[in-house]
Order: C-alpha cells, then structure tokens, then sequence
C-alpha cells in the first residue's frame, strides 16, 4: 500500500474515531453550543431594541441581522475548546503512545483530530443558523456564491482555530488546564464588534476590538451574508485564518513529534 492510500485509510479512521467519541459522549459539546444559543436570545429579546437604536436600527430585526454573524463566529471558537480537552486527553491517558507503537500513519492521529473539530464546528454553526432563522434572521440579498464564500470562510476559520485549540491540547498536562488554556478563543469574539460596531467602543478599549482575528471575520461574514461593506476586511480574516493556521500546525507538528518522556 502506498504512504498516501496508507495516510488516508488511518486518517479515515481517526476521524470516525473521534466522531464516534463526540456521539457517544455529546455533554462537552452540547454545554459549549448552549453558549452561543443563551446569547443569541439574550441579546435579541432581552437587549434587542436597545442595541437595534444604537447600530441605527429600526426595531429588533435590524438587531438580529447584525447579531447572527458574530455569534456564528463565536460559535466556532466554543466548539473548539473541545478539541483542545479531547487532544488533552488523548496524550494524557496514554492511548497516544499507544498509536505510536502500532503500524498506523502517525500524522493521520492530527488528521482526525482536525477534520473532526471542522465538521463539529459547521454542524454547531448549522445548528446556531437555524436557530437565528427561527427567530427571524434572514439574508435575502445574498447570491449563491456568497453563501458559498460565507461557507469557505467559516470553514478556513474553523480550521485556523482547530490547529490552535490542537497545541493548546498538547501543551497541556491534562483536560482541565486545555479546557482553561483554550477561554480565549471564546473571549476574544465577546470583546469583538460581535455585538456592537468597534467604532462605538471606547478609544481606549476600540484597538483591542479591531486588531483582533475575529472582527475582520466578523465583518466580512456579515458583508457575505447582508450585503455590508467588507473592505479591507476580507484580506485581513484571509490573512489571520493563513497564519493561526500555519502557527498551529508547527505548534502541534513540533509538540508531536517529539518523543513522550
């Protein structure tokens, strides 16, 4: 058999592996997709004609259209903390150092961590849009190939921060300090033009807002999806998917490779 047939069957089976683990043991990702739900209906009915006012709104629809992208972003950075606890766990328990002494392809173990946490990641962002529909979201504007780019994006970005939240794992000593180490990636969309525009923020608060990966990904689903101007918004979220995506790979690579003490 050939090193790819090889790579692609163990991958292949690494990732049913860890589906399989999401299925039967679904706790972890429901109470990390609860998050976003809780705040989609907290901002829309209980904060909704408030902050509607303050974006310019009419009433709360105008609210629920710019609301939906930046929680459907912050969805993805939840759903990820739960690749950081699985991989945690997995070199914690030992079944690690087990694969490395079985005839398996050793990069397919990464392979099925990744491409498990990004179906996860679109299932969990499916899961947030239908509810965001059902209570009035619409993106009547958008064509077809903008809601294939809404979907490349939401997929490169979830992938960026899969190989993040995957070194995160490693680089901690057991499931509770990953699941601690990985918070940022559900902070950072809270402090992000999610749920008011940056321009609103204080000067001193607005550079921590704007000079951030999710508010250029923000901005530019949200122009995808509404018909908004995105900018130079589009380049940047291009730019800071490519390179969370490379610094997490060599993380997780390196960390890897090197040989369990």
């Amino acid at each position: 058999m050939s090193t790819l047939a090889l790579a692609v069957r163990d991958s292949s089976t690494m990732l049913r592996r860890n589906l399989l683990h999401a299925r039967r043991y679904p706790s972890m990702t429901l109470n990390l997709l609860l998050t976003p739900v809780m705040l989609l209906l907290l901002f829309v009915y209980i904060f909704g004609d408030v902050m509607s006012a303050g974006i310019g709104g009419a009433d709360r629809s105008d609210y629920v259209a710019y609301l939906v992208p930046g929680i459907l972003m912050l969805t993805i950075g939840g759903t990820v903390i739960g690749t950081a606890v699985s991989v945690a766990t997995d070199m914690t328990e030992g079944i690690i150092a087990r694969f490395r002494t079985m005839a398996i392809h050793r990069g397919s173990i990464l392979i099925g961590h990744v491409t498990g946490s990004v179906l996860q990641c679109l299932a969990s962002v499916v899961l947030v849009g239908a509810v965001a529909v059902a209570i009035g979201f619409r993106s009547t504007d958008a064509t077809v190939l903008e809601w294939l780019a809404a979907l490349g994006l939401l997929t490169l970005f979830s992938l960026a921060l899969t190989w993040i939240a995957v070194g995160m794992g490693m680089a901690s000593p057991n499931a509770e300090a990953a699941s601690n180490s990985a918070q940022p990636l559900i902070l950072l969309p809270l402090i992000s033009s999610a749920f008011i525009p940056a321009e609103t923020m204080p000067g001193w608060f607005r550079p921590i807002a704007e000079y951030q990966p999710f508010t250029p990904a923000i901005e530019t689903l949200r122009g995808l999806l509404l018909g908004t101007g995105i900018g130079h918004h589009g380049w940047l979220t291009l730019a800071w998917s490519l390179a969370l995506t490379a610094l997490g790979y060599v993380w997780s690579t390196s960390q890897f490779s090197r040989d369990p003490k």
